[in-house]
Protein backbone atom coordinates (compact mmCIF):
# COMPACT_ATOMS: atom_id res chain seq x y z
CA UNK A 1 0.00 0.00 0.00
CA UNK A 2 2.09 3.40 -1.20
CA UNK A 3 1.36 6.38 0.02
CA UNK A 4 -0.42 8.99 -2.18
CA UNK A 5 0.02 12.29 -3.18
CA UNK A 6 -1.62 15.07 -4.41
CA UNK A 7 -2.44 15.27 -8.63
CA UNK A 8 -4.08 18.92 -8.37
CA UNK A 9 -0.65 20.93 -8.24
CA UNK A 10 -0.16 23.14 -11.13
CA UNK A 11 2.63 26.25 -12.04
CA UNK A 12 0.13 28.95 -11.05
CA UNK A 13 -1.27 27.49 -7.79
CA UNK A 14 -1.08 30.27 -5.25
CA UNK A 15 1.08 29.43 -1.86
CA UNK A 16 -0.02 30.36 1.65
CA UNK A 17 3.10 29.24 3.27
CA UNK A 18 3.96 26.08 2.19
CA UNK A 19 0.36 25.17 1.64
CA UNK A 20 -0.83 25.30 -1.84
CA UNK A 21 -4.52 27.60 -2.21
CA UNK A 22 -6.15 25.03 -4.51
CA UNK A 23 -9.57 24.88 -5.93
CA UNK A 24 -12.06 23.55 -3.92
CA UNK A 25 -16.00 22.71 -4.45
CA UNK A 26 -17.10 24.23 -1.32
CA UNK A 27 -20.64 25.40 0.13
CA UNK A 28 -18.62 27.81 2.31
CA UNK A 29 -17.06 31.17 1.63
CA UNK A 30 -13.34 31.56 1.48
CA UNK A 31 -10.45 32.19 -0.59
CA UNK A 32 -10.30 29.24 -2.45
CA UNK A 33 -10.85 29.28 -5.97
CA UNK A 34 -14.14 27.52 -7.08
CA UNK A 35 -13.87 24.17 -8.32
CA UNK A 36 -15.20 23.16 -11.99
CA UNK A 37 -13.52 19.49 -12.05
CA UNK A 38 -14.88 16.58 -11.09
CA UNK A 39 -12.26 16.11 -8.16
CA UNK A 40 -11.12 18.98 -5.85
CA UNK A 41 -8.60 18.70 -2.52
CA UNK A 42 -11.54 17.23 -0.25
CA UNK A 43 -12.38 14.40 -2.37
CA UNK A 44 -8.45 13.50 -2.89
CA UNK A 45 -8.42 13.67 0.66
CA UNK A 46 -10.90 11.39 1.42
CA UNK A 47 -9.99 9.01 -1.54
CA UNK A 48 -6.62 8.63 -0.07
CA UNK A 49 -7.15 8.78 3.37
CA UNK A 50 -7.23 5.09 4.63
CA UNK A 51 -3.75 4.22 2.34
CA UNK A 52 -2.36 7.52 3.93
CA UNK A 53 -3.40 7.97 7.26
CA UNK A 54 -1.07 4.89 8.18
CA UNK A 55 1.88 6.16 6.93
CA UNK A 56 4.23 7.06 9.94
CA UNK A 57 6.80 8.92 7.15
CA UNK A 58 5.19 11.11 4.54
CA UNK A 59 7.46 12.23 1.91
CA UNK A 60 5.82 15.67 0.69
CA UNK A 61 6.40 15.87 -3.06
CA UNK A 62 4.78 19.36 -3.57
CA UNK A 63 2.86 22.07 -1.94
CA UNK A 64 -0.45 20.48 -2.86
CA UNK A 65 0.28 17.17 -0.38
CA UNK A 66 0.92 20.01 2.66
CA UNK A 67 -2.57 20.69 2.10
CA UNK A 68 -3.79 17.19 1.89
CA UNK A 69 -1.96 16.06 4.92
CA UNK A 70 -3.75 19.25 6.75
CA UNK A 71 -6.90 17.87 5.44
CA UNK A 72 -6.23 14.15 6.34
CA UNK A 73 -4.90 15.02 9.64
CA UNK A 74 -8.70 17.29 10.11
CA UNK A 75 -10.43 14.47 9.26
CA UNK A 76 -9.01 12.08 11.59
CA UNK A 77 -9.94 14.79 14.24
CA UNK A 78 -13.24 14.54 12.57
CA UNK A 79 -13.56 11.12 13.04
CA UNK A 80 -12.79 11.65 16.96
CA UNK A 81 -15.53 13.88 17.58
CA UNK A 82 -18.04 11.50 15.16
CA UNK A 83 -17.88 8.55 17.27
CA UNK A 84 -19.13 10.61 20.33
CA UNK A 85 -22.61 11.67 18.03
CA UNK A 86 -25.51 9.89 18.12
CA UNK A 87 -26.97 11.08 14.94
CA UNK A 88 -26.55 13.18 12.00
CA UNK A 89 -28.06 15.83 13.18
CA UNK A 90 -25.87 16.31 16.69
CA UNK A 91 -22.63 14.94 13.88
CA UNK A 92 -23.29 17.70 11.34
CA UNK A 93 -23.44 20.68 14.61
CA UNK A 94 -20.35 19.03 16.57
CA UNK A 95 -18.93 19.49 12.25
CA UNK A 96 -20.09 22.57 12.05
CA UNK A 97 -18.50 24.00 15.50
CA UNK A 98 -15.41 22.26 15.12
CA UNK A 99 -14.80 23.70 11.31
CA UNK A 100 -15.43 27.61 12.95
CA UNK A 101 -13.85 27.22 16.28
CA UNK A 102 -10.61 28.76 17.14
CA UNK A 103 -7.95 27.40 15.65
CA UNK A 104 -4.30 28.13 15.40
CA UNK A 105 -2.74 28.02 12.05
CA UNK A 106 1.21 27.31 11.16
CA UNK A 107 3.59 29.75 13.16
CA UNK A 108 1.34 30.45 15.73
CA UNK A 109 1.60 28.43 19.45
CA UNK A 110 -1.20 25.93 19.32
CA UNK A 111 -0.53 24.73 16.16
CA UNK A 112 1.27 21.38 16.37
CA UNK A 113 3.14 20.98 13.24
CA UNK A 114 4.97 24.35 13.82
CA UNK A 115 8.25 22.14 12.78
CA UNK A 116 7.09 20.97 9.44
CA UNK A 117 4.65 23.36 8.16
CA UNK A 118 5.55 27.07 6.88
CA UNK A 119 3.84 30.42 8.45
CA UNK A 120 2.29 32.84 6.50
CA UNK A 121 4.93 35.06 4.70
CA UNK A 122 3.09 38.10 4.96
CA UNK A 123 -0.07 40.29 6.04
CA UNK A 124 -1.77 39.22 3.27
CA UNK A 125 -0.94 35.43 3.26
CA UNK A 126 -1.74 35.96 7.15
CA UNK A 127 -5.59 36.77 6.29
CA UNK A 128 -6.00 34.23 3.96
CA UNK A 129 -4.52 31.07 5.95
CA UNK A 130 -7.23 30.99 8.27
CA UNK A 131 -9.95 31.41 5.17
CA UNK A 132 -8.81 28.92 3.34
CA UNK A 133 -7.91 26.45 6.71
CA UNK A 134 -11.79 27.35 7.90
CA UNK A 135 -13.30 27.00 4.10
CA UNK A 136 -11.47 23.52 3.88
CA UNK A 137 -12.46 22.28 7.58
CA UNK A 138 -16.28 23.56 7.14
CA UNK A 139 -16.41 21.69 3.63
CA UNK A 140 -14.71 18.45 5.20
CA UNK A 141 -17.00 18.22 8.02
CA UNK A 142 -20.28 18.41 6.05
CA UNK A 143 -18.60 16.28 3.29
CA UNK A 144 -17.92 13.43 6.04
CA UNK A 145 -21.07 13.48 7.66
CA UNK A 146 -22.62 12.61 4.13
CA UNK A 147 -20.43 9.94 3.69
CA UNK A 148 -21.06 8.54 7.55
CA UNK A 149 -24.44 8.94 6.87
CA UNK A 150 -24.02 6.29 3.35
CA UNK A 151 -22.11 3.97 5.29
CA UNK A 152 -24.64 3.93 8.33
CA UNK A 153 -27.09 3.17 5.90
CA UNK A 154 -25.01 0.70 4.40
CA UNK A 155 -23.83 -0.96 7.38
CA UNK A 156 -27.10 -0.72 9.11
CA UNK A 157 -28.71 -3.98 7.50
CA UNK A 158 -26.04 -5.81 8.08
CA UNK A 159 -25.49 -5.01 11.80
CA UNK A 160 -22.10 -3.26 11.12
CA UNK A 161 -20.33 -0.80 12.92
CA UNK A 162 -21.84 2.75 12.31
CA UNK A 163 -20.82 6.02 13.72
CA UNK A 164 -24.79 7.47 14.17
CA UNK A 165 -26.79 5.17 16.00
CA UNK A 166 -30.22 6.95 14.91
CA UNK A 167 -31.36 8.06 11.90
CA UNK A 168 -32.59 11.58 12.89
Amino acid sequence: MPAYHSSLMDTGTKLIGNMALLPTRSQFKGPAPRETEDTDNVDEAFYYFKDNVFFKNYRIKNEADWTLMYITLYISECIKKLQKCNSRNQGEKEMYTLGITNFSIPGETGFPLNAIYTKPANKQEDEIMPAYLQQLRQETGLRLCEKVLILRMINQASGGLALFRDSS
